[in-house]
């Protein structure tokens, strides 16, 4: 079990290491993503500096990542306490925010994060996304929508928690998700809070290295 355990761990954050939008920058426009726009390793960067269409397939490879991790972990796993998949998935969500490829410089996991918690919590994560949609097309800001995803989930998994009975180790991982996202974002939060933050489809007028 203690071998298992490991191979999913390390095959998740193997797995979330893999910065896409690092790979495709560099296939495009042969730049280091990190170096450009807001320096962030992720989807909305991408956005920022090559544009939609790279922009998507990033955010798709990104949420797969959580996903395959998810998949693979509950494969092996030896019994139904979700400890694997839960334990795989905070590991891909590691591996994308410190890579082991690229320096351990990664973006912040959202996508990543996307992918495990769907998987594992599909109708909180569904209720806590709807919420953030509608916040980023209201507002632009495509950081206050991660941050309400990932603080949404894990309330609406509480609360939902003996309508679908998932295993308790998921309210865990959501919690801490939860928290890991608010300290990666802490410097978006200080700029939402001062009305300095870029909004979605406007270029940033500084350039940023977080």
């Amino acid at each position: 079990m203690i071998i298992a355990l490991i191979f999913t761990v390390l095959f998740g954050y193997l797995l979330g290491s893999l910065s896409f939008s690092y790979i495709i920058a560099k296939k495009i426009k042969k730049v280091d993503i990190r170096q450009h726009g807001s320096g962030n390793a992720g989807a909305t960067n991408t956005l920022r500096v090559l544009g939609i269409g790279p922009a998507i397939s990033v955010l798709a490879l990104d949420v797969l990542k959580g996903i395959v991790a998810v998949i693979v972990a509950a494969w092996v796993a030896p019994d139904d306490s979700g400890l694997f998949p839960a334990l795989a998935g905070l590991a891909a969500i590691f591996g994308h925010n410190w890579p082991v490829y690229y320096g351990f410089r990664g973006g912040k996991g959202v996508a990543t994060t996307i992918g495990v918690l769907a998987s594992l919590l599909f109708f909180p994560a569904l209720w806590a996304g709807i919420v953030a949609i509608f916040s980023i097309v209201a507002t632009k800001y495509v950081s206050l929508g991660s941050l309400l995803f990932a603080v949404l989930t894990p309330v609406f998994s509480f609360f939902l928690y003996n309508y679908y009975d998932y295993p308790v180790v998921y309210l865990y991982l959501a919690g801490v998700v939860a928290l890991l996202s608010l300290w990666r974002h802490r410097g978006n939060i200080s700029r939402l809070l001062t009305g300095t933050e870029s909004k979605l489809g406007k270029k940033s007028q500084v350039e940023r290295k977080e």
